[in-house]
């Protein structure tokens, strides 16, 4: 039981606030050491050098790169400016227009943060303005950012390939229908509740000298819009279509953020430089986390841990559907509490051999983790992007208007990951 008695410690320091890496990594020596003293760790040099070999993960640092660059070349400012004035006279329209910018910026960025505070920034105030339930906008705001966790390039999906041991393009390729689904769907569920509910999200009028005619706002979003397209298709299609490999690509995308910013006249040597300094950091915290849980879960497989809950999970009625319902809510729950970077180097690698026992799609069975983790990023109270918008937002936004709002989206994550496990072959997928 020394494993379990391992994890449930871990969790409590991590709710106490400790930091993750050095959380996991603590756990593990001290565990380790009393289960079998420093020996136990022989093989731990051999282990990190081959976490900092895998060429998968190489993509992780250049795609975040890519990322940082975009927004630092105001890529989120330009693409909602345009596309509220292309939908603002439609009731919700800049809600839906937040959710397709949302979608874009994660195609094109992936960074969940920089999603959120940009369209915080820069949607919100102009949904207050204009009468928005404060409810609807912040939730809209919310789920948008959070596309990059299931709409490809996501980083969770590379860190997912290197754990079930696949191909990332094929999970790029699995993850397309899932990620557009959810945004057909938030766009669906905006149109609706504000169809029947009109003071949620009066129509806006922007005409005016300063916004200048339809015809020249439709040209003017086309600009906003091609660019970020065509890297994008770049990325993801030399991806998809086996040209390069993710890591490849990657490299593709940063030197084409590049010229992106210098086609809208942002490239400079220093914000080439904060935007290095930048990637470094992220990649450093998630290099150091991949260390930590590489120490814990060396140490919970030597107890026997992995296989006690094997052995539980084995033993569930509905053998493979026990496993999937079980297996979804433990994610679930875990993402109220923990980072989905945590959950997908502590948890996944427990149930990655167990589906495969079971004859589970190792490809279906990892964009079902993707889609519960992004869920993580909204559920209260930990949720990431809930603290990245209350940290730009106005005074008048209260922390509990952010929480009611996204939970009609978490609803709607729910609802297409259910219809991912029932329907799998409605996503072009298979058990």
């Amino acid at each position: 039981m020394i494993g379990l008695v391992m994890f449930v410690f871990a969790l409590g320091l991590l709710l106490l606030g400790f930091p993750v890496a050095f959380t996991f990594g603590g756990a593990a020596v001290v565990f380790g050491l009393i289960a079998e003293g420093p020996s136990i760790f022989a093989m731990m040099p051999h282990r990190i050098w081959s976490v900092m070999n895998n060429t998968i993960l190489m993509a992780i640092p250049l795609f975040i790169f890519m990322g940082i660059v975009l927004q630092k070349s105001k890529l989120a400012e330009r693409l909602l400016e345009s596309m509220g004035f292309l939908f603002g006279e439609m009731r919700g329209g800049i809600a839906i227009s937040t959710v397709l910018v949302g979608a874009l910026l994660a195609a094109s960025t992936g960074v969940v943060g920089a999603s959120v505070v940009a369209m915080g920034v820069i949607s919100l105030p102009v949904m207050l303005k204009y009468n928005y339930d404060k409810k609807l906008a912040t939730g809209a705001i919310c789920a948008a950012g959070t596309l990059g966790q299931i709409i490809p390039p996501s980083i969770i999906l590379i860190i997912l390939g290197d754990v079930f041991q696949v191909p990332v393009g094929d999970l790029f390729m699995a993850a397309f229908w899932p990620g557009i689904s959810l945004v057909l769907f938030y766009v669906i569920y905006i149109a609706i509740i504000t169809y029947f509910k009109k003071d949620l999200a009066p129509p806006i009028r922007l005409e005016g000298a300063e916004h200048g005619t339809k015809a020249q706002q439709v040209i003017r979003a086309l600009k906003a819009i091609i660019p970020p397209l065509i890297l994008i298709m770049l990325v993801l299609g030399s991806i998809l279509f086996g040209v390069a490999t993710p890591t490849e690509s990657s490299a593709v995308g940063g030197i084409g953020a590049i010229i992106l910013a210098a086609m809208y006249k942002q490239l400079s040597i220093k914000m080439v430089w904060d935007s290095t300094m930048e990637t470094v950091k992220i990649t450093s915290m998630v290099f150091a986390i991949l260390v930590g849980a590489t120490a814990f879960s060396m140490v919970f497989t030597y107890t026997g841990g992995d296989y006690l809950v094997e052995d539980f999970m084995m033993g569930l009625p509905g053998e493979k559907w026990g496993f999937l319902i079980l297996s979804m809510l433990v994610i679930m729950v875990l993402g109220f509490f923990i980072d989905f970077i945590e959950i997908s180097y502590i948890i996944v690698p427990i149930l990655a051999p167990i589906a495969d026992n079971l004859g589970i799609n190792p490809i279906w069975y990892a964009i079902l983790v993707a889609m519960n983790l992004q869920t993580s990023f909204l559920t209260p109270p930990f949720g990431f992007s809930l603290f990245y918008l209350k940290g730009v937002s106005p005074p008048e936004i209260k922390t509990t208007d952010i929480y009611w709002g996204v939970m009609p989206f978490i609803a709607i994550q729910v609802f297409v990951l259910a219809i991912l496990v029932i329907f799998p072959g409605f996503f072009g997928l298979s058990i």
